[in-house]
């Protein structure tokens, strides 16, 4: 008979968990259920990630605001950022270090290592390759815990992603958004409205699934602007607020899009309401492609953007009391620099003037600039005086400018006034130093700390085990159910399911959901279907096994 009815909820889950707990306190041979590394020393958890931000990034953010940032006061150490694989890590691989606690390979979402070739990364137990990790958002939710992730970027993006799904390559957006929504996380705001609609219905979708729709079944208010955000009362919570990724902010239409502050507020006020507490990601995205771009405006309005955030969590905690607040960024990004060659000979004489001034005049980033530029942008010359402050650009600067292909301004623009700031860059790409840590509240974080530590760390603070969280949400199916008759069902290939049929019943589980339907009577699991494409395996919550007793 399946335990708690056909929902598995949050509260009755956890009653399961004591159950068996009980039963593991009797018999030495069970695995305790949520056995702990460490007392639980946080009721709440606040993970905040500025994509790409180093240390260049805050010092000239500080310089531009005119006063300490949000930030400062919470430095407690560094972090070592490489991957498996790679000194220089992508954000996939350092995301899923931070919510899984293991180092993974480049573009993998969730997901362990293939293979670790990097000096002092654990190694991997044979047989794990490829197979999916548990996160501490999850490790969260079966603590009875609200979950929340937001994003500046499409919510499908690798850093979130890395912290609600698991897949071996960070682009596919379809099946990471799909498994976001079975996630049944408590709140979600950012971008990405596409990912989640059909083609048919000007999204991206080719398995035909509404997802939006899926949501409202499930009880979710869908917020779309600023004001229906603020104004919500809804427990639950969607925000799409682009079809895409968001708006960096200095380009941003209040009205339109929240701030990455707003949003963290909003997601704090809705989230606390549960008294077993809340797990919240938050991650400003934007940092990271303003670096890519070498445009330093953009570094500016989006670190700044960021540090507001982190105020808002910052504040909470110290109301709090119970909170652990912890920020850092996954990478560095671009080699920046304040001081570049031009100032070789002249550094120690380099004013704060030369440096700021240039970029205070600065009303919009590269990107928004190019939404100002007329057709023919034969206004290049007034549309850059007027939002950009650049009033001497060359001949060859401004065929640059109509000639840069659509969306790629930034990327033009950025280096031009760079070159006016003395902001010097070594890269378009990612480098691999050291990067500041910050933290605060009870577990705080402190020392030099590799990027899968924080994840363990994490997790302790909640009185979480890691080991036992990736044996509770991820079996092999044919492991789970020796006895039955196992089938792969492809007949549709973009909604594949697995068959499991034992003692007259028949269960189907959709992949990439939470769902598991049982002679045709829905049930949910507390975690996703998850099929390793590499491995050819699909691995189930444990708690599937009860429901088809």
């Amino acid at each position: 008979m399946p335990f708690c009815g056909s929902r598995v909820t949050r509260s009755c889950y956890q009653k399961l968990l004591s159950l068996v707990l009980v039963v593991t306190l009797l018999a030495a041979a069970f695995l305790p259920l949520v056995p702990a590394e460490a007392a639980a020393t946080a009721k709440n958890v606040i993970i905040l990630v500025g994509d790409g931000m180093g240390a260049s990034h805050t010092t000239l953010a500080r310089w531009y605001k005119g006063g300490p940032l949000a930030l400062d006061e919470m430095v407690s150490g560094a972090v070592r950022t490489y991957s498996a694989e790679s000194l220089i890590t992508d954000s996939a691989p350092a995301a899923t270090a931070f919510a899984t606690g293991y180092k993974s390979n480049d573009k993998f979402i969730g997901i362990a290592a293939a293979s670790v070739t990097v000096p002092g990364a654990a190694s991997l137990n044979a047989g794990d390759q490829y197979r999916p990790l548990a996160t501490v958002l999850e490790g969260a939710k079966l603590l009875g815990k609200a979950t929340g992730l937001i994003a500046t970027s499409n919510l499908q993006h690798a850093t979130p992603a890395a912290f609600s799904s698991h897949w071996h390559s960070r682009s596919n957006y379809e099946e990471i958004g799909k498994q976001q929504v079975y996630e049944q996380l408590d709140v979600a705001l950012g971008g990405g409205k596409k990912y989640l609609l059909p083609k048919e219905q000007g999204g991206t979708r080719k398995d035909g699934l509404n997802l939006l729709d899926e949501l409202k079944n499930m009880g979710y208010t869908i917020v779309s602007n600023t004001q229906e955000l603020l104004q919500t009362k809804a427990s639950k919570v969607w925000g799409l607020f682009a079809d895409d990724a968001m708006a960096y902010d200095f380009d941003r239409d209040p009205a339109k899009e929240p701030s990455l502050a707003q949003m963290t507020r909003k997601a704090i006020e809705i989230l606390s309401q549960d008294p077993d507490g809340f797990f919240l990601f938050v991650e400003g995205s934007e940092i990271d492609w303003a670096s890519h771009a070498n445009d330093p405006v953009g570094v500016i309005s989006e670190t700044l953007a960021f540090d507001a955030a982190v105020k808002e969590a910052l504040d909470f905690a110290k109301k709090d009391g119970q909170t652990l607040v912890v920020a850092f960024t996954d990478h560095g990004n671009g080699g920046m620099s304040i001081g570049n060659k031009a100032s070789d000979n002249t550094y120690s004489k380099l004013s704060f003037e030369q440096v700021i001034e240039p970029l205070r005049k600065a009303r919009l980033t590269g990107q928004g600039v190019e939404a100002r530029l007329n057709a023919g942008r034969s206004n290049v010359v007034e549309v850059m005086a007027k939002y950009y402050g650049i009033t001497d650009l060359t001949e060859e600067e401004i065929a640059a400018i109509r000639k840069a292909k659509p969306g790629s301004l930034n990327y033009v623009i950025g280096p031009m006034i760079s070159k006016r700031a003395y902001i010097g860059w070594t890269t378009n790409g990612h480098t691999g130093e050291d990067v500041f840590l910050y933290s605060y509240g009870p577990g705080k974080l402190t020392g030099t700390v590799e990027n899968a530590e924080i994840g363990r760390k994490v997790a302790a603070a909640m009185g979480l085990d890691l080991t036992w969280l990736n044996k509770e949400l991820f079996i092999p199916v044919r492991q789970a159910f020796k006895d039955a008759a196992i089938t792969w069902d492809n007949s549709n290939p973009n909604l594949p399911k697995v068959i499991i049929e034992r003692g007259g019943k028949r269960a189907e589980l959709p992949v990439g959901t939470n769902l598991m339907r049982i002679n045709g009577q829905k049930h949910y699991l507390p975690g996703v279907i998850v099929y390793s494409e590499p491995k050819g395996v699909t691995y189930i919550p444990r708690a599937a096994t009860q429901l088809l007793n």
